[in-house]
């Protein structure tokens, strides 16, 4: 018998609350950062995740993957990391009668889940194969093209503290990420909660809830999420407010931004709205889920000026002014 619309939401709503809860059993607090990772994912997104070493975002991607039932991989990227090291590479390989040929031998790309661990600190040679891939789902090796499994999200890390040795990613290819996730540090009570949950002989673990087709499925539901047109309107009026040739845009914009948000941030403020909609139980897209997804689809698409960066001024007070 076919589900109703609305047994399909509460089966959906069921799920969700599944996994928040079984991904809590492993990490303590940073409840809006699992959010926003989830959100990203539905929405077939690659996140950039960025905070200080010690922070658990090892910790966070492969208990998500855990709990999806994703295969989840992860590469240390490093000064030395090659593209072949990533997407592959054919090996000469030869049999008992003599014969050779090439056999492709698939790098960690090929995966559910993918950690990009300190992705500024490789080349950006090796940081453009990662991102074609995010792009393109789909790697090139010898002239053949291959195309990479669903779903694949890429959780990229940067630590911002670390400046030396680093590779910064250009504008452009920050662009792609769907979310900058900022992870801070704990507070007191969770800080303790930590301490007495990895202190001792075992280690709390999550269980398997999911599999890849049903995050797909999840993935598809996203979209059906009604947009009211009051909404889209909010979206072009905030996008083109971070453009400082904007006549209308804010006073903050046109002092401290030097190149403001493109269309692509609005596709994303709509599909992360959807998200954060569905995770919360609401039956359409309001006002609260979109002010709950700008700071992170808009942070990393807002160049600052050399005014900015000489009074230090973040692009986290410039979005404050478009609220």
């Amino acid at each position: 018998m076919e589900e109703t619309p609305e047994e399909t939401w509460n089966r959906l709503q069921a799920i969700i609350s599944d996994i928040r809860r079984e991904t809590a059993r492993v990490i303590v607090g940073q409840q809006s950062v699992v959010e926003q990772m989830l959100a990203a994912l539905l929405c077939r997104g690659h996140s950039l995740l960025v905070g200080v070493p010690g922070l658990a975002k090892t910790l966070l991607v492969s208990t998500l993957g855990q709990v999806l039932g994703l295969d989840f991989r992860r590469i240390q990227f490093t000064p030395d990391l090659m593209p072949s090291d990533i997407v592959g590479s054919e090996i000469l390989q030869g049999s008992l009668e003599g014969a050779r040929r090439f056999e492709f031998v698939p790098g960690p790309v090929f995966t559910n889940l993918l950690l990009a661990d300190e992705i500024n600190r490789t080349p950006p040679k090796t940081q453009a194969a990662l991102l074609e891939a995010m792009q393109e789902k789909q790697v090139t090796v010898a002239g053949t093209t291959r195309n990479l499994g669903e779903p694949f999200i890429v959780y990229a890390t940067q630590n911002p503290v670390e400046h030396e040795g680093t590779y910064p990613l250009p504008e452009a290819q920050l662009d792609r990420f769907f979310f900058q996730i900022n992870i801070k540090y704990p507070d007191l009570a969770e800080e303790e909660e930590i301490l007495r949950r990895t202190s001792g002989m075992t280690m709390p673990t999550a269980q398997t809830l999911l599999s890849a087709d049903d995050v797909l499925a999840l993935q598809r539901a996203v979209v059906s999420v009604p947009v009211p047109d009051d909404i889209y309107t909010k979206i072009v009026h905030l996008v083109q407010s971070t453009r400082p040739e904007n006549p209308q845009a804010p006073d903050m914009v046109r002092r401290y931004v030097a190149c403001g948000a493109g269309p692509r941030a609005g596709q994303c403020l709509v599909a992360a709205a959807r998200a954060m909609a569905m995770l919360r139980g609401k039956v359409s897209v309001s006002e609260q889920e979109l002010k709950s997804v700008l700071h992170p689809v808009l942070r990393h698409r807002l160049i600052p000026n050399y005014t900015a960066t000489g009074e230090g001024v973040s692009m986290e007070k410039v979005i404050d002014s478009l609220l």
